[in-house]
């Protein structure tokens, strides 16, 4: 009895270590997640002016001809995934993970009709150890990325959309709805085929439409990327604070329920040594 009540106290003690453990973490995920969805809900102004002004330049210019405006027959599609460098965050990364090999099985019947690029080491191990091949990677991202750490795959991706590696470009990510929800979407990056509705402003621009779009729309495609990373990197925060704060709860009924156990198990031992004292005094009267 004494062997089982010392096990049971040990494992009391080992689950309060843990609960210590997924507190801190919990906290610390709080914190960056403020900072994250700062970040990430400051990018989405830019994107949306910078559409505006390459889609009333789009809209206003008739004739005009740009790789990434225009629709072609889909031979080969790209896929850009945006995963974590870590862990202990839920169903962060299987959620986006199984969306993109959901479209991957329902589109395409073999590896030569798609082409992934993939952000974080989750992510790029995943494919690997399913020898799927990764055109280019990016892994070992800050908690507050710039646009210069993700820059080289980015312009790798729309590159190889403009050089007619593939036809179309999505981009796979977690969209950050709140601390609790994040949601895994599956975004058409290429072509941007609906600028031509966009309305028309009276912008003054020069040397020449082509050769404004020439600038922008790269610069356009690859801040939507940014912009993704940064809904991911606020959305995998919420996700570890979530999984860390059920495991905590989960921890506390843990220690509830041993201790309980315990107690019943010290008690039993108290009752059978004062049943031995009873018993030995009877036998000696």
């Amino acid at each position: 009895m004494a062997k089982g009540m010392r096990e049971i106290k040990r494992q009391i003690k080992s689950v309060q270590n843990t609960k210590q453990i997924t507190k801190a973490m919990e906290m610390v995920a709080a914190s960056k997640l403020r900072r994250a969805q700062v970040a990430a809900e400051a990018a989405r102004p830019y994107a949306d002016k910078l559409k505006e002004v390459v889609g009333s330049i789009a809209a206003g210019s008739k004739g005009v001809k740009h790789p990434m405006l225009q629709t072609r027959e889909v031979k080969k599609t790209g896929y850009l995934v945006v995963t974590s460098d870590r862990g202990l965050a839920g169903g962060y990364n299987s959620n986006v993970l199984r969306r993109v090999m959901q479209e991957i099985r329902e589109n395409h019947s073999s590896p030569n009709e798609y082409a992934i690029f993939v952000i974080g080491s989750k992510g790029r191990d995943y494919f690997r150890n399913r020898n799927m091949a990764i055109v280019n990677e990016v892994v070992g991202l800050s908690d507050s990325p710039s646009f210069s750490d993700i820059k080289a795959v980015a312009a790798s991706a729309v590159k190889n959309f403009e050089n007619g590696s593939y036809d179309k470009l999505y981009l796979v990510y977690n969209k950050f709805v709140n601390a609790i929800t994040q949601e895994p979407t599956v975004k058409q990056l290429l072509p941007l085929a609906d600028m031509g509705g966009a309305a028309v402003s009276n912008y003054e621009y020069e040397p020449s439409p082509e050769g404004v779009l020439e600038v922008l729309l790269p610069k356009y495609a690859e801040t939507l990327i940014y912009s993704a990373v940064l809904e991911g990197k606020a959305s995998e925060f919420g996700a570890r604070m979530t999984a860390m704060s059920s495991a905590t709860k989960n921890a506390t009924k843990m220690i509830s329920t041993l201790t309980l156990v315990y107690n019943r198990a010290r008690q039993a031992a108290i009752t059978q040594e004062i049943s031995e004292i009873v018993a030995g005094a009877n036998a000696q009267g």
